[in-house]
């Protein structure tokens, strides 16, 4: 059984014998506390996940039997192995691994919640380094699957709804750095006829003829790392591939082929004021994004970017890792108070999608986009516009690319 916490009630009842909880750092206090009282049940409890790869404490309180370091898949076989002979070691460490033999994932045993049940991941890993991002440290080296099993789970059907049939959501940090590859697999998927969404870097802009393959394999949304406006703040963030002059040109181009245009966005750079900050809501809409992401930085353990506050003496450790999590202050401003950094951020989120800003995103979208990137816009500014409304704020992360 799969469970999503933020979707589902954890059934601590359950007769499972082995408990695995996979979780991200500002999830880990929940985390911990889910291990200690499935271990008081008699469990056996293994973690894994992001921050048990990079924490230098991975199992306070002996929390867990056992820890997964990295990629699971080169060592699962290995734990459960060990479990059946009573060998169970403490710490296991996965390696890099082939895409090749990748199953089609269980889709039967996520929750009928999610909106979009189809999560394939087509590449692994990222040819960039973000100092903000820990991928090219939990998953080195860029890799591709085979075609023909990426093809294989495109065309799995067996869900209950329309839209769960025709949607797939591509879980990859930078689906088309390899671009031959990713022109071969989009021509694969026109017969399909799905609508699908993904992550990569802006630069394919620039790229017509992957721009045309993907329009018409069914693309209705890309999310891409903007991330900040200053040229300045790009440079500490490692992304001196994102020119902020180029935006505005490059989002049209998305627009030109009916994709809907959704962009990250980081706020608590070294040079970031609250005015800077605040200003952004206006920038966003000058340069035609259609749904925008707002963070707050976060020195994630494993990035360069965790190293560099830590070393300033920068982190505030009185600051549990609940605080970790995209939405709050971790760390101490160069040019505010944390106290300041949450109250710029928040503003920022609240004209961003006030209702005004919101209606006059999805009036420009009803002219630019396709039918189905259209109804993306519309779901995903109606969420956190609502969100903004009503004052529930997030308070914990859901997609971007500060999160990894």
């Amino acid at each position: 059984r799969v469970f999503h916490q933020q979707m589902e009630q954890i059934d601590l009842a359950t007769d499972a014998d082995l408990i695995a909880l996979s979780f991200f750092t500002g999830f880990a206090p929940e985390a911990f506390r889910l291990a200690r009282l499935f271990k008081d049940r008699g469990k056996i409890v293994v973690g894994g996940g992001p921050h048990l790869t990079f924490t230098p404490n991975p199992n306070l309180e002996r929390s867990f039997d056992a820890i997964v370091r990295g990629e699971a898949e080169s060592v699962w076989p290995l734990l459960l192995t060990d479990i059946e002979r009573g060998t169970l070691q403490p710490m296991y460490q996965g390696t890099s691994t082939s895409l090749d033999d990748l199953p089609t994932p269980r889709y039967d045993l996520l929750s009928s919640r999610f909106v979009v049940r189809r999560v394939v991941q087509a590449t692994r890993g990222c040819p960039y380094s973000c100092r903000f991002c820990s991928v090219p440290r939990y998953q080195p080296g860029f890799r591709t699957r085979h075609i023909e099993a990426v093809l294989r789970d495109i065309a799995y059907e067996s869900f209950p709804r329309w839209w769960q049939r025709k949607m797939v959501w591509f879980w990859d940090d930078n689906l088309t750095a390899n671009r031959s590859w990713a022109r071969e697999l989009l021509r694969a998927m026109i017969p399909y006829r799905r609508w699908w969404l993904t992550q990569t870097s802006l630069d394919i802009a620039d790229d017509l003829e992957l721009l045309g393959l993907m329009r018409d394999s069914g693309c209705i949304g890309v999310f891409f790392g903007i991330e900040s406006f200053a040229s300045s703040s790009l440079q500490a963030a490692g992304k001196p591939q994102n020119k902020s002059g180029d935006y505005r040109r490059r989002i049209k181009a998305l627009h030109d082929h009916g994709i809907c245009v959704m962009a990250g966005l980081i706020s608590g750079f070294d040079g970031d004021t609250h005015r800077s900050i605040t200003q952004m809501a206006s920038q966003l809409d000058d340069v035609g994004i259609d749904v925008p992401f707002l963070s707050v930085l976060t020195p994630y353990l494993g990035t360069p970017l965790y190293e560099k506050l830590e070393s300033e003496g920068r982190l505030l450790p009185e600051r549990g890792y609940e605080h970790w999590n995209g939405y709050n202050v971790a760390f101490r401003p160069q040019l505010m108070t944390p106290a300041e950094l949450l109250h710029a951020h928040r503003r920022l989120w609240r004209k961003a999608f006030s209702l005004h800003a919101t209606l006059r995103r999805l009036r420009r979208a009803a002219t630019r986009l396709r039918p189905g990137a259209f109804l993306l816009s519309v779901l995903m500014n109606g969420f956190y516009s609502l969100k903004a409304v009503t004052g529930n704020l997030p308070r914990s992360f859901a997609a971007s690319s500060a999160s990894r």
